[in-house]
């Protein structure tokens, strides 16, 4: 009779192991995949106004290298710090600043999310031409924007991943 009642909670037992079993695979598979392949991040900030605004959650994946120009990328600098900005040009493009306008290869930038004028930071002469493998990133809210204008194209490297979801 003891036999039985044993076999009996057997079973049980081992259920409930493949079920742990079952979660932490899930679990090892959703941090290899916000690892790998989709980050997550707050907006801090109001440089991206008035298409993202300060605590916004964004989501990017990290899959390709691959950016066009109006791109929203995710950045982080050498220093630490960490940006949402647009793609305005790529590499070989050449960036001109001049009567509160963007000029990307002689051309005036015409987007309708830019938010204020674009004016010239110092360190950045222009014309100024991006290098290959480098992208030149620009806020939307270009009074308040720190980007490119102040520390120059960034590297693909540099580049964490392309918004996906905001």
């Amino acid at each position: 009779m003891q036999k039985r009642v044993l076999s009996k909670y057997d079973g049980k037992k081992y259920g409930w192991f493949f079920q742990m079993k079952e979660l932490l695979l899930m679990v090892i598979l959703a941090v290899l995949v916000f690892r790998f392949v989709i980050g997550v991040s707050r907006v801090v900030g109001s440089s991206m106004y008035p298409e993202l605004e300060e605590g916004d959650i964004v989501l990017y994946t990290r899959l390709g290298s691959d950016y066009a120009y109006g791109d929203i990328v995710f950045v982080k600098m050498p220093s630490g710090e960490q940006f949402v900005k647009r793609v305005v040009a790529l590499g070989g493009d050449t960036v001109d600043i001049r009567d509160g306008r963007l000029y990307v290869n002689d051309k005036e930038e015409a987007a309708g999310y830019v938010n204020g004028e674009t004016a010239a930071a110092e360190g950045i002469t222009y014309p100024y031409t991006v290098e290959e493998g480098r992208i030149f990133v620009l806020g939307d809210n270009r009074a308040v924007s720190t980007d490119s204008r102040s520390f120059g194209a960034v590297s693909k490297r540099q580049v964490k991943g392309k918004l996906v979801w905001y």
